[in-house]
């Protein structure tokens, strides 16, 4: 499967997923744990459409489970800072 949409949509859209989680009351452990969940689904299943997702999923694929929950993290934080 591609997705074939812009870094800046895409974070576009995971800043509404987030603030759909937190509005609904989801803790932020919980959403982080949601977006590691994400990640790995995406990175075992979806081609990257643009370079930033290319490189998130090398990035991915080459991290230990402690490096993958902190990439989601990461990502959270700067999505949910824009």
């Amino acid at each position: 499967m591609d997705i074939d949409i812009s870094w800046e949509y895409w974070k576009k859209i995971l800043k509404t997923t987030i603030n759909a989680a937190e509005f609904v009351g989801l803790s932020e452990d919980r959403i982080k744990d949601a977006a590691y969940r994400l990640g790995g689904f995406l990175a075992g299943h979806v081609e990257p459409g643009n370079r930033e997702q290319a490189l998130l999923q090398e990035l991915w694929r080459e991290a230990t489970e402690e490096e993958r929950r902190a990439l989601a993290s990461m990502l959270v934080k700067l999505v949910d800072q824009e």
